[in-house]
Order: structure tokens, then sequence, then C-alpha cells
């Protein structure tokens, strides 16, 4: 009877742990552009269990040695959300303390609210955790203090970098005139610009922190985690960068 009660036990805590690995792949992929071709892989596998069950042989013997195919396509199709998913997990806040007290946000507000009055289009970007060397790679590598005045230099139309985003580490700008990967999300509005779609493509792939001005409207938007908070109040910009960088606070969901 006892060993009823352990088998049953450990049963239940298999099924637990498969449910919720299960629940959190398709909480993972839902809404990315790999997500029809997961449910694709779901549907050979269903097919695959069914010609085993009825005792296609040929048919078995193909899936059986495309199966290493499919897993390797799995991991190239998804590698952006892999990774992402990865950096996650071993995400810590304890930057953005530092980062608040440095006093780099003042800097960069007061740069965006500027660029925003003249209708200057600019794109910063404020590296967390995941770092962005290989987007500082794709422009001109800087080591310059965060200042409010070279921020608005680099990004004043006709000079060499204003094209481009410009990446912040800590207090230094390590990048400019940056190309960032645009977002492939059906849910973005296809009258968005190539600007916005930048920030939020870069903040798909990682965990920065993409201020974006527009130069159509002069309306400043915040980037994060693949979502777009549009449009901020300028008075209420300070406080939503102090409060996505404070280390009690829980991610902030933004709506595209």
């Amino acid at each position: 009877m006892f060993d009823s009660y352990i088998f049953l036990i450990k049963f239940l805590v298999e099924v637990g742990i498969l449910w919720a690995i299960f629940y959190f792949i398709l909480i993972f992929a839902r809404e990315t552009r790999g997500v029809q071709v997961l449910r694709g892989i779901v549907f050979l596998i269903l097919f695959f269990a069914i010609t085993q069950r009825l005792g296609l042989d040929t048919i078995n013997w193909i899936f059986t040695k495309l199966f290493a195919i499919y897993v390797v396509a799995f991991l190239v199709i998804f590698q952006p959300e892999l990774r992402r998913g990865l950096a996650n997990i071993g995400q810590q806040r304890f930057a953005g303390f530092f980062f608040k007290e440095s006093g780099v946000i003042k800097e960069i507000v007061d740069a965006a609210i500027l660029l925003a009055n003249r209708k200057i289009g600019g794109l910063i970007a404020i590296e967390r955790e995941a770092r962005l060397n290989q987007y500082v790679e794709s422009g001109v590598e800087l080591d310059a203090k965060t200042t409010t005045e070279l921020l608005v230099t680099i990004f004043t139309p006709a000079t060499p970098l204003h094209d481009g985003g410009v990446i912040i580490s800590g207090d230094r700008i390590i990048g400019a005139g940056c190309l960032f990967p645009l977002t492939q999300n059906p849910k973005v509005s296809k009258t968005m610009g190539t600007r916005h779609r930048a920030g939020i493509g870069l903040s798909e792939e990682t965990d920065a922190v993409v201020i974006i001005i527009s130069e159509e409207t002069g309306s400043i938007s915040i980037a994060l985690d693949g979502n777009l908070n549009y449009n901020i109040d300028k008075q209420n910009l300070a406080k939503e960068i102090v409060n996505i960088f404070r280390p009690d606070k829980k991610k902030r969901g933004f709506l595209l």
C-alpha cells in the first residue's frame, strides 16, 4: 500500500513538472515569429504517433531519421527567443540602483526632451544585463561620458552619426550610429516608422531599455521587452525610466 502511494505521488509530481514545462514553452513561444513553426512540429509529432500506432513502418523510419534535423531547425528558428529567454532567467537588477544614482537618467531625459521639442529623431539604447557589444560594432565605437549636450549633438541632422542608435553602458556612451534589428512582430502597426521598429526589435533581442524620439510628432516612447509605451508625457519620462531600473520593482507591462 505504501509503495502505491509513493508511485502515485511520483506520478503526480512528474505530470505537474511536465505540465509546467509545456505551459511555459507555449507562453514563451506565443506571439513570436516561430509560433507557426512550433505548431507545425506539434502536428508532425502527432502524425508520427498515429503512423506508429498504425504500424506504417516506412513512414516511421523516415520520421525517425528526420527528427535530428527537426531539433536543429527548432534551435535555429527560435534562436533569438531562446537567447532572450535564457538571458531573462539569469537576469538580475542590481545594476539599476547604480544607474539611477549616477545621474545619467537626468542627462538622457533632458536630451530626449530637447530633441522632442525640436522634432529631431533619436534612438537611445540603455544597456542592462545583456551586453550590446555586437550592436556597437555595427556603428562607431565611442567611450564618452553621457551628457545632454553630447546626445543632442550626435542626433543633430547632417552630423555624421545622427542616423542609427546610441548605446549607453553605465554612465558612458559606447556606440553611436549603431544599427538595431527591426521587429518582425506582425502586431506592430504598419504605419510605425523604422526608428520605432528598430527600438522594439532591439528590446525583443535583449533586455535593453530603448528610448525613441519621433522626428515627425516629437513624441517620446520607450521600448522594453518587445513592447512599446508610446507617447510618454515628458514630465513623467524620468519617473518611467527610474521605475524600470528600480531593483524592487517587477517588470512593467507596456502595450503595443
